[in-house]
């Protein structure tokens, strides 16, 4: 079964959507609140999102983002069509939104064809590495690597950020998120090396994870 993330406060919403998808061959795992959403995307796989907006506890937006760092497709549940939201939704990333109240085979339907578009793009190859966005597994050379759950969303954030700078503190902040501790400039440090060990063909001349010098890291 394809597992879905909900978050979404209206428990009517949640009880309907989540008999309903069940019938369809998806189990949706249904939360409320922003910080338990965070916690569920850092400890479990999912498929795909569905984000309310609105939330008691925070906003759609901020899970949106964690969603993303994971490399999940998303798709908004919003009460409001207002231009700006959506605007908002997709600038950050969101594969698609649906205004409530909406028809549950309308849904089906936008779910499978995120999902189909999704499953185009999940082989990512940059040199002789392969990964495997949709299985969360990474291989060199057609030899799959050993990758910690750090390491691997490390490599998740240069996919989702190719041909950008990420500075050292944006990297702190999410290795911050996932671990739950403190993580220290050496610490980071430490897991790029370990990274590059396992990835690049010569980690002493990273090709694939460069250092941008006094800034930060940079995937091509």
């Amino acid at each position: 079964m394809k597992k879905i993330l909900l978050v979404e406060d209206d428990e009517a919403i949640v009880t309907s959507l989540t008999d309903f998808l069940a019938e369809e061959g998806f189990t949706a795992e249904a939360v409320s609140h922003q910080a338990a959403a965070v916690k569920k995307l850092q400890e479990e796989s999912y498929q795909l999102a569905l984000l309310d907006i609105s939330l008691a506890g925070g906003s759609g937006f901020n899970v949106c983002a964690e969603a993303k760092k994971a490399g999940l497709p998303v798709i908004f549940l919003t009460a409001t069509a207002e231009e700006s939201s959506v605007v908002k939704g997709l600038d950050m990333g969101a594969d698609d939104y649906i205004v409530k109240p909406f028809r549950p085979r309308e849904l089906l339907s936008r779910i499978n064809n995120v999902l189909r578009h999704y499953r185009q793009a999940t082989l990512v190859t940059i040199g002789s590495l392969t990964v495997d966005t949709d299985r969360g597994t990474a291989s060199k050379g057609g030899k799959e690597i050993s990758l910690s759950a750090l390491e691997y969303r490390i490599l998740l954030l240069f996919l989702n950020n190719r041909g950008l700078v990420i500075t050292r503190n944006k990297l702190l902040e999410d290795i911050w998120d996932i671990a739950g501790d403190f993580v220290n400039d050496n610490t980071l440090t430490v897991y790029i090396k370990r990274l590059r060990e396992k990835i690049e063909d010569d980690p002493a001349k990273p090709e694939i994870i460069k250092t941008v010098r006094g800034i930060g890291y940079r995937m091509d």
